[in-house]
């Protein structure tokens, strides 16, 4: 299995959306992918959530990260989350 490696900005995008970056992990290797721009892959997980989330409560987390999967290593480009 390939290493998978966060980018600086990636990294940021978790925190700002409310995803741990074990969460992104599960999400490449647990959920479903279609094709993205550029030749990238967008992966998408649903989570158990139950919680408040910016004020709002929800049963379910979508983390969607946008990867570019390289010989050596997948390279998550970005993190998307939806809530619902």
């Amino acid at each position: 299995m390939k290493p998978i490696r966060l980018t600086k900005h990636a990294r940021q995008q978790c925190v700002d959306r409310g995803a741990s970056e074990a969460e992104v992990v599960q999400a490449i290797r647990q959920g479903t992918r279609q094709p993205a721009k550029h030749g990238r892959e967008l992966c998408r997980y649903n989570f158990a959530f139950g919680q408040a989330w910016q004020g709002h409560a929800y049963a379910v987390k979508q983390v969607a990260p946008v990867i570019k999967e390289e010989a050596a290593e997948i390279v998550v480009i970005t993190v998307y989350t939806f809530y619902f």
